[in-house]
């Protein structure tokens, strides 16, 4: 993985492999992973390996999973949403996911 973004309020991971994208196919450096954004109310975690297996991200996170608006965001806004150890089994599942893919060497 590559860090793409790093700012005080903006944190963001890419794939380490150039990848084709769109429907033009341009390549790009790195399919998006996710990325963690500080917001006034709330801390925003989006994650784009939760579009390929929703149902098995939310076995090993059933707390994390609550707090998902859409396909691929959590909104965070209290800090007890926040369960480090379903973080990292999230996190985990999707390396998994972007390695299979191809988007991770």
């Amino acid at each position: 993985m590559v860090c793409a973004k790093d700012t005080a309020d903006a944190y963001e991971i890419i794939g380490n492999f150039p990848v084709p994208y769109g429907s033009t196919k341009k390549m790009i450096p790195g399919m998006f992973f996710s990325s963690a954004v500080a917001r006034k109310d709330m801390v925003s975690f989006y994650f784009m390996p939760a579009y390929f297996n929703k149902k098995g991200f939310a076995k090993v996170a059933p707390a994390a999973m609550k707090c998902m608006k859409g396909k691929s965001c959590f909104n965070f806004k209290r800090e007890e949403q926040v369960v480090e150890k379903e973080i990292d089994a999230l996190l985990s599942m999707g390396v998994e996911i972007w390695k299979k893919h191809g988007y991770v060497k």
